[in-house]
């Protein structure tokens, strides 16, 4: 497997050069601002299996995983190596964390919030530009800098460049001679590297490339949150599976496309409206099953495994509705949930090793 630095080594270096550190609470938000004030984002998603006792004191414990985690490394001063954080409007229980952040339990860092309209319409480019707009203004007033749309432009392209290379890695799944556990792995660094260190680990995955050996498995898609805990892969791969689909909103729901125009908070704002339909942009239920059947025609899947961490209500929603397309369309499925902070359960490893033998 290939050798990349983690989160910590990786904040550390950035800080070494005079850079500093923004913890991002999932998951849409405009990561080239923050670049361009030499800022890096480090998406905060867990950590996975944590001791969440803390959190508990402070909201309700129907409250999702990702969210108690967050919180509790917030408490335990675990997140003291960020110089500020982002929490993204997401969906209530993060608008909640925002709230706790900003009013309850707060830290000596500042805490930006940045809201994302859940619809596609003009009116919503225009909101979230104006979003955008407002952190730049309020990352000059605390830095002090006012980076220029020249320095702007470059980090937007960069970030863009980024985003492609995450794409072609995804189109290019059943060629790529890596189990899912080595890939995933390696493409979620992402998550926190700066974007000009993931093209380049990006380029070593590439070197598994096998042109004219596509993997011959058996091709799944996999939708949801993210994929804690990541043993869920050797499970499926176990069993002669390969995740060929990826709707998960860490990867492939961020695949955000290149945008132009000369105003950058604009052009930043329509790359985010456009990407790829999830559940915390409010989209249809015609839009996710359109894209999932595109994605299941394009890797001959015949089954999608929703991934879902208990609680997340807006992930819920949909299921019983695409779930009842998808079977309508020859699409298998399975429901699985799972807490990050709790081992994949031996109930849930047995229900997806019959689910993979069907599609055999």
């Amino acid at each position: 497997m290939l050798k990349v630095q983690g989160r910590i080594e990786t904040i550390q270096k950035f800080k070494a050069k005079g850079g500093k550190i923004i913890g991002v609470a999932p998951y849409h938000y405009p990561k080239a601002i923050f670049r361009a004030f030499n800022i890096l984002p480090v998406e905060i998603w867990g950590p996975p299996k944590l001791n969440t006792l803390e959190s508990k004191a402070h909201i309700q414990t129907y409250i999702c995983s990702v969210v108690h985690s967050i919180l509790t490394y917030h408490l335990k001063k675990n997140l003291d190596i960020c110089d500020m954080f982002l929490i993204p409007h997401t969906c209530d229980s993060l608008q909640g964390l925002g709230s706790i952040f900003l009013d309850f339990v707060k830290p000596k860092q500042k805490v930006f919030t940045f809201y994302t309209p859940r619809g596609r319409r003009s009116v919503d480019i225009d909101f979230i530009t104006k979003e955008i707009e407002k952190i730049y203004n309020m990352l000059s007033e605390l830095t002090g800098q006012k980076p220029s749309y020249k320095e702007l432009k470059k980090h937007i392209e960069i970030e863009e460049k980024a985003n492609l290379v995450l794409k072609k890695l995804l189109d290019q799944r059943l060629y790529l001679d890596i189990d899912d556990y080595k890939f995933y792995s390696l493409i979620r660094t992402k998550e926190y590297l700066p974007a000009e260190e993931f093209i380049e680990i990006a380029k070593d995955i590439y070197l598994m490339y096998k042109k004219d050996s596509k993997i011959e498995k058996t091709p799944v898609i996999i939708s949801g949150l993210l994929a804690e805990p990541m043993e869920i892969f050797k499970v499926i791969n176990q069993k002669n599976g390969i995740v060929a689909g990826d709707d998960l909103a860490i990867t492939g729901r961020r695949l955000y496309p290149p945008s132009e125009g000369n105003n950058p908070f604009n052009r930043l704002a329509k790359s985010i409206i456009n990407s790829p339909p999830d559940p915390s942009r409010g989209d249809s239920v015609d839009f996710r099953v359109k894209r999932l059947l595109e994605i299941a025609k394009k890797t001959n899947a015949k089954g999608v495994i929703f991934y879902i961490v208990t609680f997340c209500e807006q992930e819920y929603f949909y299921i019983p509705h695409i779930r009842k397309r998808l079977r309508e369309n020859g699409i298998k499925s399975i429901l699985i949930d799972t807490d990050i902070n709790q081992e994949l359960s031996q109930q849930a490893i047995t229900r997806l090793e019959v689910f993979m033998e069907t599609l055999q």
